[in-house]
């Protein structure tokens, strides 16, 4: 049986371009979709993906998809929209019967059912940009079911969920990943890994969920919180939170100044708050 075709191969098989409406840009070199699978790894203190489940969203001409199925993941399951792609994944299949490909949109899928089949799976995606703070909220709340999330996002969105207390990037995403996960950034990538080349460069980040990451009942009280807070962020917390009921006896409570900002909270005074809201 032949070699399965590279990446490029297959955009040049097909004539594959890429949709800007379904924000792709294609990574065609498998050095790059190597290291981000090795790192990615390396830091979980895995060797392989031999005893684990995976999903990709968004896996277009299949870069990615080779490089984590060169890994032997026990399964592997991979969510295109579109049906250009769905031919290439084909192709691949035949090489690796562990994949299994799902026609649709990722952000119509049963995450719930996913996990009550498989159990605990890794998410691993170069994620189309337009919708990938949607994707990554959705995992966040349901963090449970997930075992680990490496992400391509675009860099100034990856700066936001990484963003340190007092700095102008910090907001609602810093907040609610930061308590969900340990956020490890792997590296940068220029625009000029990928086809088309995108205006902006991308960044590759790891999410470790924590041991005490927060049920969704919990989590969505803080990203309310966050929502009022951050909404007026130059405003001081005792104006930006005043419609939380009891907001100055909860802040005297936890020996937090209502004079500071939004920015000014950890993620964890967050929790605080939103621990003591009824």
């Amino acid at each position: 049986m032949s070699e399965v075709l590279t990446t490029k191969e297959f955009v040049e098989k097909y004539e594959l371009m890429a949709k800007k409406a379904l924000g792709q840009n294609f990574l065609l070199d498998a050095n790059i979709t190597d290291k981000i699978v090795r790192l990615s790894l390396c830091n979980q203190g895995l060797d392989d993906l031999s005893n684990e489940v995976v999903v990709e969203v968004g896996p277009g001409p299949g870069g990615l998809t080779q490089a984590v199925l060169r890994k032997n993941p026990k399964k592997f399951s991979v969510i295109e929209m579109d049906e250009r792609c769905l031919s290439i994944l084909g192709e691949i299949k035949e090489y690796y019967k562990q994949l299994e490909i799902i026609g649709g949109d990722a952000l119509k899928f049963d995450w719930d059912n996913k996990a009550s089949v498989d159990g605990k799976f890794h998410v691993v995606s170069n994620l189309p940009y337009n919708i990938s703070v949607v994707l990554l909220t959705n995992w966040l709340n349901k963090i449970e079911n997930i075992k680990s999330l490496t992400l391509m996002f675009q860099k100034e969105v990856a700066d936001r969920i990484t963003a340190d207390i007092g700095c102008k990037d910090y907001g609602r995403i810093s907040v609610i990943s930061q308590l969900q996960c340990e956020v490890v950034k792997l590296f940068d990538l220029s625009p000029t890994c990928f086809v088309p080349a995108p205006k902006i460069w991308s960044s590759v980040l790891l999410f470790v969920p924590r041991q005490d990451s927060l049920d969704e009942q919990t989590l969505n009280k803080v990203s309310k919180l966050t929502e009022l807070a951050f909404g007026q962020r130059r405003k001081m917390i005792r104006q930006s939170l005043k419609s939380v009921n009891g907001i100055l006896e909860i802040l005297e409570e936890l020996g937090i100044e209502p004079t500071l900002r939004a920015e000014n909270l950890t993620p964890y005074q967050y929790l605080d708050i939103a621990k003591r809201i009824v």
